[in-house]
């Protein structure tokens, strides 16, 4: 089954913190999973550290090596996405969070997030 991360559970798994819950830790560490980071999620990240809104102890850099050690596969923005994106609700109002909805429902993936605005969409969450 295809599962992708939220923003804020790649940056909780990674760093260890207990924030992440221990279903969506175990189900990231399952090497039956196949794990999805959305290049949606590194552009938000740069973004919110080039402007402030968040700091890290890991390099840019170092968030690409992470995300490649623990075999997450990268899930690019596609066409498709975008144009269904275009038809959602604006239930959720973060731009970033919106466009890993859409990819979520195009791509058939289950999401693991904390963020109980994803509930108006369908798309299944896991916590």
């Amino acid at each position: 089954m295809g599962y992708l991360l939220d923003t804020h559970t790649f940056l909780w798994f990674i760093d260890g913190s207990l924030e992440l819950s221990p279903n969506a830790k175990q189900i990231i560490q399952n090497p039956r999973n196949t794990i999805y980071l959305s290049i949606a999620s590194f552009w938000e990240i740069g973004i919110k550290l080039n402007i402030g809104k968040l700091t890290i102890d890991l390099s840019f850099t170092e968030l690409k090596k992470e995300a490649d050690k623990n075999d997450f596969r990268n899930l690019p923005i596609q066409f498709e996405d975008i144009l269904l994106l275009t038809t959602l609700e604006l239930y959720h109002k973060d731009p970033f969070d919106r466009m890993l909805i859409a990819q979520a429902i195009q791509n058939k993936m289950t999401m693991i997030t904390r963020d109980s605005n994803f509930e108006s969409y369908p798309v299944q969450i896991i916590w």
